[in-house]
This record gives C-alpha cells, sequence and structure tokens, in this order.
C-alpha cells in the first residue's frame, strides 16, 4: 500500500548517529518529502514547520560533530496533535475559534522533548477539541486511514496515528480522554500508550475534560513507545495533578522476561459480549491464545459495571468540556466580531467558531451541570465512576494486567457513522473504563494482519504500572 511505510525505530536513529552514518538534517530532509508526497491524500497536519525543522536539523548536526551525546530519542521526527502547546507554532484544536492562535508557551511534554534533541515537524490534524471517534469532527479537513483512504483513521488523535502509520513522523504524541489515542492507534495499526492520570503532564494540553485527558506517544513499536514515555513523564509544578516520585525505572525499555512471564493475565468477559465484532474477538483471542501456550497464567475474570462506562462517561465528559470551553469566547483569541453588544459577541463568536459536535456536549453539559439536575445527573455519575474504579482495584487483587480488544469493530468508511452520534460513541466503548478508573492502557496490532484492516488488542493495568503493559506489550512483540 503506497501510504504505508516501514521506518527506522528510536533505536536504529540513535544507533546510526552515534556510528556517523546517518545525519539529523538526511533524516529530516526525507519526512518532509514523505510528507509533500503524500499528506495532501492523508491529511494529518493541520501545520508543517519546515523551516524550522531543517534548522534545527542542521544545529543539531554540528552539534553531534562537536561531540554532544546522542541520546535515546535524538533527531527523532516528532509532531503533536494540534491540542498540546509549541511555542511559535498554531495551536487550533481542530476548531476555527482558535484559527489565529499561536502558541505563547510550551507544554510540559513539548519541554521534554526538547530536552531529548527531537526534531519537530509539525502539527496533527484532530476532531475539534477532541471531541470524536473518527476525524471527521476537524474544522478544517477530514484524516484518512493510510491502510484505506476511503476508511477513517480513528479519532481523536486521528492525525497522529495516521502521521505514525504512514511513516511522515517517527512518533507523535497525542491525548486520551476516552480512548483518543488507543482506538486510533488500533485503526491505523500502530501502537498507543494511554498513561496513568497523572503520570505525565497535563500543563500546554488543551483541556476538553480534566478529570479524564492525559497524553501519550503513538509510535511504530512497544519499545519506542517506553522510550518516550520514559522521556515526558514525572512531575511539574506547574501541574498540581502530577504525581511526584513516580519512581519508573531508567530500563522500563528492556525486556525482562523472567519478571514479564511472572504477570498474572486477566480476561474480562464484559468486552468481548455483543456488539464487538466477530472478527475483533477471534484476533484478540489469539493474542490471548499465544500467551497461553507461553505459559503465562491467564484467569477469567468479571468488571460488571463495565455496562454503565459509557453513560457514565457521556455524563461526566461533557460537563468538564461545557466548563473548560467556556473560556473560549472569541475575544481573546483573535476572532472578535465588531458587535457593540458583550452577549452578541459570545454567541456570534461561539456559534460560528465552534462546529456541531463541540455545541452538541456543551449543550449536554451544560444540562448535566443546571440546577435541578446536577444531582440526577452528574454527582450519580460520579458515584457509578467510583464503583468503576473499585471493581477495577477489586480485580487487580487477583490479576496484573487485563487483555481485552481495543475496538469494538475495524476502521469503517468515512461518513458510514457521522449522521448516527449514539452509534458512533459506541466506537468508544471498550477504552473509556481506563479513562474513568484513571488506570494505564496500551493499545498494540495484532500480528498476522498485513493485508487486512488492522485490529489493536489493549493491555490495561495498575495505577502507575506502565512497566507491567509495556513489557507484557514487548514481549508479544518480540
Amino acid at each position: 500500500m503506497k501510504y504505508l511505510k516501514k521506518q527506522k525505530s528510536l533505536s536504529e536513529i540513535s544507533d546510526s548517529l552515534k556510528r556517523g552514518t546517518l545525519k539529523v538534517s538526511e533524516l529530516t530532509k526525507e519526512h518532509l518529502n514523505r510528507i509533500e508526497e503524500i499528506d495532501e491524500q492523508i491529511g494529518a497536519f493541520l501545520n508543517v514547520d519546515k523551516n524550522g525543522a531543517l534548522a534545527y536539523a542542521d544545529q543539531l548536526d554540528k552539534e553531534i560533530e562537536s561531540g554532544l551525546e546522542v541520546g535515546p530519542l535524538t533527531g527523532a521526527q516528532v509532531s503533536l496533535k494540534d491540542a498540546i502547546l509549541l511555542r511559535g507554532l498554531p495551536s487550533t484544536a481542530g476548531s476555527k475559534i482558535l484559527r489565529d492562535y499561536v502558541a505563547s508557551y510550551d507544554a510540559t511534554v513539548s519541554e521534554r522533548l526538547k530536552e531529548q534533541k527531537v526534531v519537530f515537524l509539525g502539527k496533527n490534524n484532530m476532531d475539534e477539541f477532541a471531541m470524536g471517534s473518527s476525524n471527521e469532527n476537524s474544522a478544517y479537513k477530514l484524516v484518512k486511514n493510510p491502510h484505506d483512504i476511503e476508511r477513517i483513521p480513528g479519532g481523536s488523535s486521528g492525525g497522529s496515528a495516521a502521521a505514525v502509520a504512514s511513516g511522515m513522523v517517527t512518533f507523535a504524541l497525542g491525548s486520551d480522554t476516552g480512548g483518543s489515542i488507543r482506538q486510533p492507534a488500533a485503526m491505523c495499526g500502530v501502537v498507543g500508550l494511554k498513561t496513568t492520570y497523572g503520570s505525565v503532564s497535563r500543563y500546554g494540553l488543551m483541556a476538553m475534560a480534566s478529570s479524564l485527558d492525559q497524553i501519550g506517544p503513538i509510535t511504530t513499536s512497544v519499545k519506542d513507545a517506553a522510550l518516550v514515555f520514559r522521556a515526558i513523564a514525572g512531575h511539574t509544578d506547574k501541574d498540581g495533578t502530577s504525581y511526584p516520585n513516580l519512581g519508573y525505572s531508567e530500563d522500563i525499555s528492556i525486556l525482562n522476561e523472567e519478571k514479564t512471564k511472572k504477570l498474572k493475565i486477566g480476561v474480562p468477559k464484559e468486552y468481548f459480549g455483543e456488539g464487538i465484532s466477530d472478527e475483533i474477538k477471534e484476533s484478540v483471542n489469539t493474542v490471548i491464545d499465544f500467551y497461553r501456550k507461553e505459559g503465562f497464567e491467564i484467569k477469567e475474570v468479571s468488571l460488571p459495571s463495565t455496562k454503565y462506562a459509557l453513560p457514565v462517561y457521556y455524563i461526566v465528559m461533557p460537563a468538564e468540556a461545557s466548563t473548560n470551553l467556556a473560556r473560549y469566547d472569541g475575544l481573546r483569541y483573535g476572532t472578535r466580531g465588531g458587535e457593540e453588544d458583550v452577549l452578541v459577541t459570545y454567541m456570534r463568536n461561539r456559534g460560528e467558531g465552534f462546529g456541531p459536535e463541540v455545541k452538541r456536549r456543551i449543550a449536554l453539559g451544560t444540562f448535566v451541570l443546571s440546577a435541578g439536575y446536577y444531582d440526577a445527573y452528574y454527582l450519580r455519575a460520579q458515584k457509578v465512576r467510583a464503583v468503576i474504579s473499585q471493581e477495577f482495584e477489586k480485580v487487580f487483587e487477583d490479576v496484573d494486567v487485563l487483555i481485552t480488544p481495543t475496538t469494538p469493530t475495524t476502521a469503517f468508511k468515512i461518513g458510514e457513522k457521522s449522521g448516527n452520534p449514539l452509534e458512533m460513541y459506541m466506537s468508544d466503548i471498550l477504552t473509556i473504563p481506563a479513562n474513568l478508573a484513571g488506570i494505564p492502557a496500551i493499545s498494540i496490532p495484532v500480528k498476522g494482519r498485513e493485508d487486512k484492516l488492522p485490529i489493536g488488542f489493549q493491555i490495561m493495568g495498575k495505577h502507575f504500572r506502565e512497566e507491567d503493559i509495556l513489557s507484557l506489550g514487548m514481549y508479544y512483540e518480540r
């Protein structure tokens, strides 16, 4: 397939730079040419910083020649979801209301990647304010799946996943509120890591739902996901929800087979029930059979409140989104109208600046927070959310990790579900529980589907035990 391309891993890039057989400038030109060649068809980028990338690549080459120590991410070609701030570049979050906004500071993850000497190529297309499961809600253009450009790439980090799958970048960062890293990763055939809530700072991420959002990497391998995670994780004083003293080991990207084989695997029966396609179930069962043949202890478990995760999410998320998006009034970000009446200005700017899905979720969120409905909806949803979290804690007393499908179906045709919001929302039914519970989860491509649409399997783990899900993933990938 002409839109798919195998690319160098992070280890291959750093090894080649150390040996002197590769220049960062050569690698950057190669990736920029790839973007120029195919992105008109794919639509993965909203902004490409060609001049900035080439200038920094030349600078890096000089620094390496002068003795700069090459790190695990040095020279990597990177893009960011357009909701993650990178100083000096436009950050629209896929919305017209921010079409003129240029970031005046870096997100924490951007700062940490700069310390690792990566080359930023640009900003990725996304569903507007991360509200969508197909990347059909971008205010600017569609993103298409590199495996079949008549199909969606998944959302809301679809541009990031498509950029990685098509070889336009080494890796990308996305954000995951209800599956927005894992779902597009599964549909594009790459790896997507949703980190534990609090393990990676959200400072500089445009918030949708603050108690659910989490930044994580999209890569071509689990090992690369581990390397990127190690680089961006950790506390910052700028983010009160980031946890101190996480204790992630330096060798998190190195597979310890003996330690990994001691992990007990749980298979929650609720994740293989009605609504999950037979093709998905059969594929994920081949993964479970692989681990069983390798001698892993596997146990069927139950998470009965899983069926409530979707309705809980679509109360909590819109409530938080309506609050967070209240700041976008059109006055502070360059879309100001000429009306004298401030209320008319607000209504016009928000009416014209927000798309239909954003308006739908703002209206829903405002409703569930309104007087007379707060207790009936929002408060009750938070109580059920607590029950869902407690069920995960209970199950993790018996097992270390859980294996499930990532998505209920493979990538569907563009426009197939856009007229039915409820059907679209079902796309995240298997990923939402991890966000509600705040636990880490990763989507990994099922092997042996080179000529078919990709399918991802999901590994979920205990809080701050990314090492467990990454090592189990590396074991399968090896």
